[in-house]
């Protein structure tokens, strides 16, 4: 669980985040954490190819989300991303790859360790579930409130 106590990091948490399309939106977020030395050059085309594949967008109650991820092979440290959309943006849902999700809040994961990116995506999960605990995030108005959210599930 180390890990877990740098997953988070205000700078990788964005409000009203703007883009035009979900592969545009990809990109800006997967270069940004390629520009901070997180990720290898190969993530976001890495994210991009297995969003197609594996789509992660899902209809929570309250707010959708996506949970964009890719292989570990593409990561250098692992980190949480969160961006809150200032328009939502279409994926496709998780499970049946043909529904659309218009999605307001992204959780970018980029995780070094395989059995670590399963207990990050359990934890996330169960924030979910929470319509409130999800609101509460959409509704900051300041990096600092996502952060705690946050930080207390991971940690938890």
């Amino acid at each position: 669980m180390e890990e877990n106590i740098t997953l988070l990091n205000e700078e990788l948490i964005f409000l009203d985040f703007e883009s035009t399309n979900q592969e545009e939106l990809l990109k800006k977020l997967g270069n940004f954490l390629y520009s901070k030395g997180y990720v290898k050059e190969s993530y976001v085309d890495g994210i991009i190819q297995r969003e197609k594949v594996f789509p992660t967008g899902l209809n929570t109650l309250g707010v959708a989300v996506a949970i964009p991820h890719t292989d570990a092979k593409h990561v250098n440290k692992s980190v949480l991303l969160v961006a809150k959309l200032k328009n939502p943006i279409c994926f496709k849902e998780m499970g049946n790859g043909i529904n659309d999700v218009y999605v307001k809040l992204i959780f970018m994961l980029a995780i070094k360790n395989p059995d670590e990116q399963l207990k990050t995506l359990s934890k996330l999960m169960s924030i979910f579930s929470e319509e409130k605990t999800l609101l509460n995030i959409y509704n900051a108005k300041i990096k600092k409130d996502i952060f705690n959210i946050l930080n207390d599930v991971i940690l938890r």
